[in-house]
């Protein structure tokens, strides 16, 4: 696991942005389950960057298989 937590905190600094902290919160069950996937990994990525940098996240993470959600909050 801390492996892709390192693969993926490395695919958002070559989108550009900068990881400030990362939090990984272990394994949860998911509320509900449309794809049959009982639960996953929660990790929480703080990040800066650019607005534009989002989108070339999104992007690299549709491409990751092991990567099943992912939501965005900006903070001003």
């Amino acid at each position: 696991m801390d492996e892709l937590v390192t693969a993926i905190s490395k695919d958002i600094e070559s989108a550009g942005a900068k990881v400030e902290k990362i939090d990984n919160m272990g394994r949860k069950d998911f509320a509900n389950t449309p794809r049959n996937i009982a639960g996953g990994h929660y990790v929480t990525y703080t990040l800066t960057g650019d607005p534009d940098c989002i989108s070339k996240i999104q992007a690299k993470l549709a491409l990751n298989d092991s990567v099943y959600l992912n939501q965005f909050n900006r903070v001003a």
